[in-house]
């Protein structure tokens, strides 16, 4: 019998951990329920904590359990990119980057991004993965993404971050709708529209910075329908289901009938800022950092 931690235990764990149902991750790991439980409970004998708190109507995480699955999620990125890694000398290829992005940032950055690297690190074999701000910053504390461009000004203390591009706010309009860059002065004159938002979900952050647009002009905005997605957004707003409030830059390659308004005399500006683990082994990113690849942007 082992007395020790193995990493079938973590493995165990990990499934149970994200599915909050022993039948299920049981289903999953393709064993039986009772073997599965005997593996978590001798994994908790083993720490001396329980890891989860079980009842008849469900299975949660302890605050132990919580952090193990945070370091869970870090050792197999960790290991799967050493068996990556492992295989890239085997066969003589040189590297890769997985790269996350919000949608804008494919209107502005990665293209630059793109022909940047394409000319500096041409054997550097890049994976983009368009994802939302906060999920982009949990990829990055498990090292499960090299780098992220996200709508962000601040991030914890384990990520760095640079700010590489400055972006004004626009109004999105229907093209027939009575404002035009002539006769647009203020978001007052808004005021009774119906508003298209990005979800709040998909970064809190960036939802504060757009309702403190409104908050400086006065008046709470009537919210109408929120999305994640930008084509989305201009859908509805062809439609004149609202109007919305995005980043300037998304007006670029979207082929829809609506107009866009840069809005005048505010202090809010849509911070695009590109982020990294400072503890990731990745020797591509660390190349990469070592030269003036920043400074390009």
């Amino acid at each position: 019998m082992s007395y020790q931690l193995e990493l079938r235990h973590l493995h165990y764990f990990k499934a149970v951990a994200e599915e909050l149902h022993f039948r299920r991750a049981a289903e999953k790991l393709f064993i039986s329920q009772p073997g599965l439980s005997r593996q978590i409970k001798q994994m908790e004998n083993l720490l001396e904590v329980e890891l989860f708190s079980r009842n008849k109507r469900k299975v949660q995480l302890t605050p132990a359990g919580h952090y193990l699955k945070k370091e869970t999620d870090f050792i197999f990125n960790h290991l799967k990119q050493t068996q990556q890694h492992i295989k890239k000398l085997d066969k003589g290829e040189e590297g890769e980057l997985t790269i996350g992005f919000v949608g804008s940032a494919m209107q502005t950055i990665i293209p630059k991004l793109l022909v940047t690297m394409n000319t500096h690190f041409p054997n550097t074999h890049m994976n983009f993965e368009e994802i939302s701000n906060l999920k982009q910053v949990e990829a990055i504390q498990s090292n499960a993404l090299d780098l992220g461009f996200v709508r962000l000004d601040q991030v914890p203390n384990d990520i760095q971050i640079k700010t590489v591009f400055n972006d004004t706010f626009s109004v999105v309009l229907p093209q027939k709708h009575f404002l035009t860059h002539d006769n647009f002065k203020s978001m007052k004159q808004l005021e009774e529209e119906n508003f298209i938002l990005f979800s709040k979900d998909y970064s809190p952050l960036y939802y504060q910075k757009i309702m403190s647009i409104f908050e400086d002009q006065g008046f709470e905005p009537n919210i109408s329908h929120r999305s994640v997605h930008a084509q989305t957004i201009f859908t509805l707003v062809e439609n004149g289901l609202g109007i919305a409030v995005v980043p300037t830059s998304l007006q670029k390659g979207f082929n829809l009938k609506v107009k866009f308004l840069e809005i005048p005399n505010i202090r809010q500006q849509a911070v695009l800022s590109i982020i990294w683990n400072k503890k990731n082994r990745n020797p591509v990113l660390h190349n990469i950092l070592k030269t003036q690849f920043l400074s390009l942007f």
